[in-house]
């Protein structure tokens, strides 16, 4: 059965939709209308009890623009956590990533949809979440040149 919103759910997404920060907005000026590698993008999904900031729900990746209050956040692990037991990717990437390198976080989020990250990643530049990694969370390091 597909998962209904609520309209407390609605009205909690408007809200948050309303209060974006510089860092989303930026972001949802890529990701809006499929211009994205013609993906298809929604803002401020729900996903049980969490919204998440931007979702690609045929790829069942959620980005994340993290401010500086998530380093390091229980409540974000316990988040990605239940994200990923949902079947969902997670890509976080910090707002100040997403200010002054767009372009960069447009080619991970490619990368992302397109299935090139093989393993978890922890770095100041990306984090990057598997569904099928929940159990471990063994985290890698990424490079960011990629094999052509």
């Amino acid at each position: 059965m597909p998962f209904q919103r609520t309209t407390q759910q609605t009205a909690r997404a408007r809200t948050f939709r309303q209060q974006e920060n510089p860092a989303e907005a930026s972001m949802w000026t890529v990701l809006q209308n499929r211009q994205l590698g013609g993906h298809k993008f929604v803002r401020q999904w729900p996903i049980g009890v969490y919204f998440a900031d931007f979702v690609c729900r045929a790829e069942k990746l959620v980005v994340e623009i993290d401010g500086s209050q998530h380093v390091n956040s229980d409540h974000d692990q316990r988040r990605d956590l239940f994200l990923a037991r949902q079947g969902y990717a997670i890509l976080r990437i910090p707002s100040a990533r997403v200010l002054r390198h767009r372009s960069e976080v447009c080619d991970a989020i490619l990368a992302a949809l397109a299935g090139e990250f093989r393993e978890d990643v922890d770095t100041i530049e990306l984090k990057f979440i598997r569904p099928s990694s929940v159990s471990g969370c063994a985290l890698a390091t990424f490079s960011r040149k990629r094999e052509k």
